[in-house]
């Protein structure tokens, strides 16, 4: 398709990304009649994170022993005191009805015999509230509902098109520089730009993420000068199969909610299997440094009808050779998600009129310093179409509400995260742009050291040491980068850098450990750290 916006009128709301935020926003904006809406994807439309979530989605249904204000509890226990309540118990309250709705849409989720919406239990949660598809294949079927669900309506879809840089004028985003599949640069036109092109897990060498997970969202919004928060806080889920396979292959959480045991390289048990993920990963880590092991194992060999009940992670690792039935499944963590994202309020408007974000792309509030299992997909479900309510509501600014508060008002209080801005200046001119020449020779080889460099020192256990060796790798990357011209590689690999080197900023200035931010020369966390670490926005 060609660029609609770069001679025609701007389209009234043009979504970046094709994950479970992008694609909800695109199915409720083009289901509005007189508004025109597109859909932007570097990948194909089903070709995105979420296809590989496998925990499912944390909701409370109808009949359940379960409450809202247990899940709320739940998720604020694992943000590690950084939630905004008032984001969360969106989530918790919207969640329900977003969910019946992607069953309206065709998704198809497991049942018990009996026919009742099965439920399972993960690390983190103090009940049983998790949905499941195909056992562990939950956000392929959510991304197969919604794919189908956005190829029948109106939206203009730009498959394989590269988002580089946003375009703001006079204060306001009015659309994007892309490059089109044969390598030409042009602006596509937008009354409204979503952001929801996921996270950034590319920035470590040991990732369940897809190759396209580049943070290419905060990257361009440190760019424009958006306001970006808590990027610090990269979480590493424990459970990730240790195998050359990238992205690792996942072995879900609800292994560990049906009984499956964590054991060192001595075969003992050494954490509790249905802590946050946070724990488990500081507890695995540390117990590999103890005994000098590269991973340890994950015990299924008790769990009955393997097979059948989680169909996807048995073809995963019977493909390498192990038999979950009888074989402890080698594991180690691998970044997973990232908390933060482009600061938004309780609709989803960034700092810049005109400019939205949704899904792991941005930062709500909801998750805080550590994400609960299984509430990504249904954040992306829940903030995606507020994001459309508002543009619909003619919304045009961001309020104080949600993690904007953090921006717009920056105090604290009991129920408010306050903001600390943090400056971020970017290394020999790293800014991106249609005419640049040279650069570095071999894109591949320069992100393989940055990744390398980030798993080293600004993984799951950091210090002023490591972090401040691991920015001087990231530096020299980003300084080859300022006079290449645009290439789909070259660009993820800026994207990459910019967003390892605002992560590494923000981890050097948090003298504490908190949630999946772990300093082991600041151990403890401090009641004056209870805030967001701001790039960026009107301050």
């Amino acid at each position: 398709m060609s660029a609609a916006g770069t001679d025609a009128s701007p389209l009234d709301v043009l979504v970046l990304g094709s994950g479970v935020a992008g694609l909800s926003a695109a199915v409720r904006a083009a289901g509005v009649e007189g508004l025109s809406a597109g859909v932007l994807t570097k990948a194909d439309l089903a070709q995105s994170a979420t296809r590989w979530a496998q925990g499912g989605i944390a909701a409370v249904l109808g009949g359940d022993e379960d409450s809202t204000d247990l899940h709320l509890a739940d998720t604020l226990g694992a943000g590690a005191g950084l939630c905004d309540t008032d984001a969360v118990r969106v989530l918790v309250d919207e969640g329900p009805a977003r969910v019946n709705d992607l069953i309206a849409m065709g998704a198809v989720f497991d049942r018990y015999p009996e026919g009742g919406l099965a439920r399972a239990r993960e690390g983190g949660h103090s009940m049983a509230r998790i949905l499941h598809a195909g056992g562990a294949a939950t956000g392929a079927e959510i991304e197969r509902a919604l794919v189908e669900a956005v190829r029948q309506t109106a939206a203009a879809i730009w498959e394989g098109w590269f988002a580089l840089d946003l375009v703001v004028e006079d204060g306001r985003c009015v659309g994007v520089t892309v490059l089109d599949p044969a390598g030409r640069v042009s602006e596509i036109r937008a009354t409204h730009l979503v952001l929801a092109t996921g996270g950034a897990g590319q920035m470590f060498a040991v990732t369940t993420n897809p190759t396209q997970a580049t943070g290419d969202a905060v990257a361009m919004a440190l760019r424009a000068g958006a306001a970006v928060a808590d990027v610090e806080f990269m979480q590493f889920h424990p459970t990730a199969l240790h195998h050359p396979a990238m992205p690792r292959p996942l072995l879900s959480e609800a292994l560990r909610g049906h009984g499956a045991l964590l054991r060192d390289a001595d075969g003992e048990r050494f954490v509790d299997e249905l802590l946050p993920r946070d724990v488990v990963a500081r507890a695995m880590t540390a117990r590999m440094l103890d005994q000098g092991v590269d991973h340890l194992w994950l015990d299924a060999t008790g769990l009955e009808r393997f097979d059948e009940r989680f169909p996807t992670i048995a073809a995963s690792v019977r493909q390498v050779g192990l038999d979950p039935a009888a074989d402890w499944l080698p594991i180690a963590p691998a970044a997973h998600y990232l908390s933060g994202g482009v600061v938004t309020d309780l609709c989803g408007a960034s700092s810049i009129p005109g400019l939205w974000a949704c899904g792991e792309a941005a930062c709500t509030g909801v998750h805080g310093a550590n994400r609960l299992a299984s509430n990504s997909l249904l954040e992306g479900m829940v903030f995606a179409p507020r994001v459309v309510e508002a543009i619909l509501a003619g919304t045009d600014a961001p309020q104080p509400t949600g993690a904007m508060r953090a921006v717009l008002d920056g105090s604290a209080g009991p129920d408010v995260i306050g903001g600390r801005p943090l400056a971020l200046e970017l290394p020999g001119g790293a800014g991106g742009g249609a005419d640049d020449v040279g650069g570095p020779a071999n894109p591949a080889k320069e992100r393989d050291r940055l990744q390398r460099a980030m798993t080293h020192g600004a993984g799951v256990l950091r210090s002023s040491e490591s972090l401040a060796a691991t920015a001087e790798v990231v530096a020299g990357v980003l300084s080859d980068l300022s006079d290449r011209p645009p290439t789909p590689e070259v660009a993820e690999l800026r994207n990459v850098a910019t967003a390892a080197w605002a992560l590494l900023r923000a981890a050097a200035a948090r003298t504490e450990s908190r949630g999946a931010h772990t300093r082991t020369d600041h151990p403890d966390t401090r009641p004056e750290w209870r805030c967001r670490l701001v790039f960026g926005g009107a301050r």
